[in-house]
């Protein structure tokens, strides 16, 4: 009995292929987006095309400043729920004092980086899908190429440049923000000053671990943008295909930062 290229063994295999060839190629496509972006910030002025710095701050507004409210409630959220969890858990071994350890590494090497790239993911990645998406179908990026504008340096080097100093500056914000919030709960709970809680932070804290955080939301900061642009950059089929690509750049940039993560901290636990 014959077996139907679009059904069967065949189909599935037919199907897996196409994709796995769609997603190298998507990876290529990031990579040369990535050097490209790196060129222009680099020899822009001599081409007379520099990376306009209020660009930058623009996207530095949108990605960063605009984003802090919310990373400053779901960092305190966090924060306080390691405290309630992590008394929880050590009240069983009656150590409930050494809670601070557990927030502090908690904090400063999972937490702030990963919810802070999560949020400015759903945020800020889809936003940029979904503009450079629009400017597709509205064939602006062919204008821009017509008038003599490299695209990418227009529109991809200012929000790279933007996501790459914004991001650590709120996963550091996260950090002040949750180790705070797990504070306060301590000291209700088990009557710690907050001046001792700090004490102890310190002590558990060493630079490397703050430095563990900041360089993995870097990583995501690269991550959210070249996928918010490939995305945006693939559009077809109008506002629909603005909306499929929008929400597929969310679940992609949050897929990529949970995996990313976990190979950085395989990596660097070894």
């Amino acid at each position: 009995m014959a077996i139907s290229r679009d059904g069967g063994v065949t189909g599935l295999l037919d199907r897996i292929g196409r994709a796995a060839v769609t997603g190298i190629g998507e990876v290529g496509y990031a990579a040369t987006l990535l050097g490209e972006g790196v060129m222009w910030l680099v020899v822009g002025h001599a081409r007379r095309q520099p990376v306009r710095i209020h660009q930058v701050f623009q996207q530095a507004m949108e990605i960063g400043v605009l984003a802090v409210p919310i990373v400053t409630v779901l960092a305190m959220t966090i924060g306080v729920m390691l405290a309630i969890q992590g008394i929880h858990t050590l009240r069983t071994f009656g150590a409930e004092s050494r809670v601070t350890l557990g927030i502090a590494l908690s904090v400063t090497r999972e937490f702030a980086p990963l919810i802070t790239g999560i949020l400015v993911a759903g945020r800020s990645g889809s936003a940029l899908a979904a503009r450079i998406g629009t400017m597709r179908i509205t064939q602006e990026i062919d204008a821009l190429r017509v008038i003599g504008i490299a695209p990418v340096r227009f529109l991809v080097t200012p929000a790279l440049l933007a996501m790459l100093v914004m991001v650590p500056v709120l996963t550091f914000w996260a950090d002040c923000v949750a180790l705070l919030g797990g504070g306060l709960f301590v000291s209700i709970d088990l009557g710690m000053s907050l001046g001792a809680y700090f004490d102890q932070v310190l002590d558990a804290i060493a630079l490397d671990d703050v430095l563990h955080g900041l360089g993995k939301s870097a990583i995501f900061a690269v991550l959210i943008a070249l996928i918010g642009v490939v995305n945006g950059a693939s559009v077809t089929g109008g506002a629909e295909g603005v909306g499929r690509a929008t929400t597929r750049a969310v679940v992609q940039a949050i897929s990529a930062i949970v995996i990313t993560d976990m190979i950085f901290v395989f990596l660097l636990t070894r």
